[in-house]
This record gives structure tokens, sequence and C-alpha cells, in this order.
């Protein structure tokens, strides 16, 4: 049965004609339309920036502004590289070191703001024409991620959408994961629990999102409760609001998420 969102798309390509170009049948729709919408709310996040204000710190410790956005910039020419990997089959990897990427963000950082912004956008413009143009069996080539995972290309647009949605809130502007489309934050919670048993971190925890059936982590143990936007806050590193936990007030200390 057709969805909501696969009527509004059928009925843009029939107003724009056979002219157009689209995303391949074979493309993850659901992570590409969750990048894209997340690449808007970075973008909205960050227009309502003045040139003066992106010196502040972000909420990454460390991290000001600029270097917020230049890594967004460049990990959108960095993902481009992977899917000129699935396309060619040239292993053409997302960065040629550790070092290289660091001091990437560091030169991009001290780029006046209209470069800076700039970067944002056109790495970002590139990125989508490269998802656009990228044919169907291509997004089941494999590439390596800057940790060493080998994924199918398809990866790329989770890899994407967690890197927009979650800088927006690193800005600093007041940005929420309540803003958050649900079915994401849906995602962002199941990512965090794989990350974790992936890295076979021991988390005893149970969580419990309001009106959501609980997740127990290991052992159980700490139940802490909350809407599910503020518990994905949490598990995601980017503070605790708006929840409790049973029998005290601190919350117990997690491991980081990416």
């Amino acid at each position: 049965m057709s969805t909501p969102e696969d009527v509004a798309r059928e009925e843009l390509r029939r107003r724009q004609g056979a002219g157009a170009r689209y995303d391949a049948p074979n493309a993850p729709a659901t992570q590409l339309s969750w990048a894209r919408r997340g690449t808007a709310y970075f973008a909205r996040e960050l227009a309502g920036l003045a040139d003066s204000e992106l010196d502040a710190p972000s909420l990454l410790p460390g991290w000001s502004r600029r270097q917020v956005i230049a890594h967004v910039g460049y990990n959108a020419r960095a993902v481009t590289r992977l899917l000129e990997w699935a396309r060619t089959g040239v292993e053409t990897p997302m960065y040629a070191s550790p070092e290289q990427r660091g001091a990437e963000i560091e030169a991009g950082a001290t780029l006046p703001a209209r470069a800076l912004r700039s970067l944002f956008a056109h790495s970002e413009t590139h990125l989508n024409v490269e998802w656009r143009d990228l044919p169907d069996a291509a997004w089941d080539a494999e590439v390596r991620t800057a940790q060493g995972r080998l994924v199918p290309a398809r990866e790329t647009a989770w890899m994407r959408t967690r890197e927009v949605w979650m800088h927006a809130l690193d800005l600093d502007t007041g940005a929420s994961t309540r803003d958050f489309p649900e079915d994401l934050l849906d995602e962002l919670f199941a990512d965090v629990l794989r990350f974790w048993q992936r890295r076979g971190e021991q988390v005893d925890l149970v969580l419990a999102p309001h009106g959501r059936s609980e997740t127990v982590l290991g052992a159980g143990g700490t139940r802490v409760s909350g809407a599910l936007p503020d518990l994905v806050r949490w598990v995601t590193g980017r503070g605790a609001r708006g929840l409790t936990r049973d029998g005290g007030d601190e919350l117990p200390t997690i491991p980081r998420w990416f």
C-alpha cells in the first residue's frame, strides 16, 4: 500500500515532467529524506546566527561553532568520496588519516564567515547531487567508514543524517530533539543501543520512554524515564533535560556515542 509520502513523491514527479532527475529506485528513501530534512534544519539554525556569533562555544567540549560548521561541511565532502568509491569501484577513503581530518577542520574554522557558510552550502549541494545520480546497483557496493567498518553505500544516508541533526543541536542555538521527526528519534535511540553493543559496552539500565515499552540493557538496574526526545538527547550525549531517575536525582554515567 502506498504511503502519503509515496503519493506526494509521485505527484511531484508528474508535475516536474520527464526531464527531471531522481534518486535511483534502490536508494534508501527514508534515510535520504531524514538527511535532507536535517540539512535544511542545520541550515536554518546556521542562518539564525550572526557572523559575530560563530566564534562562540558550541555544545561540543573544546569546539567553537566555527569548528562544528567546518566539520559538517567537510563531512559532506568525505561522504561524497565514499559515493565516488561506490560508483567507480576505486577505493576513495573519507579521510587520508585522522590527523588530516582534524587539521582540515581546524583550518576550515579559520575561514571568513562568508566562506565558512559557503563551505556548508556548496558541500551539501554536491553530496545531494551525488546521491541523486548514484546508479541503482552502486547503493549496495561496499565502502569503508572512517571507523574502519565495511558498509553498503546506502549507509551514507544514515551517516549524514546523524551528522546534520545532532550537530544542529551542537550549534547551541536552542535547537531541540523535540523538533526531530518521531521515526528519526526511534532510529537514533536504536542506533545508540547498537553502537554500545558493537563496542561491547557494559550498560545496566532500564530506559523508559513515556507511553512506550521499556528497554532493559544488561542486568537492568537504574531506571531512567522521560519523553523520547529527552531520552534521545541524553543517550546521544547532548545533556539531560526532563528526565527522572528512580531512587535518586543524579543520572548514571553512560558511554559516549560516536
